[in-house]
């Protein structure tokens, strides 16, 4: 293996397969990022991608002009 093990897994589990003399516990980490990272980067992808095809389809006249929220002034009674 080119990494080191250590990079691979928090202390607890390096330690634990470093006496086992496997690798098994340092793999199924990097198997598990490998499934999530491009997982979690696809689904804000697609978030990204839906926000600009909203706002670059959207109808000017269905847009409503920000109005501030006025405060009213305390009364003093």
């Amino acid at each position: 293996m080119l990494i080191d093990s250590s990079i691979l897994a928090c202390s607890t589990c390096a330690n634990a397969f470093k006496h086992a003399g496997q690798d098994a516990a340092g793999w199924s980490i990097a198997v598990m990022l490998m499934m999530i990272v491009p997982l979690a980067l696809g689904v804000f992808w697609c978030m990204i991608r839906i926000a600009k095809r909203e706002s670059a389809g959207l109808d000017p006249k269905y847009c409503d002009d920000y109005v501030a929220p006025t405060v009213a002034p305390a009364s003093n009674q």
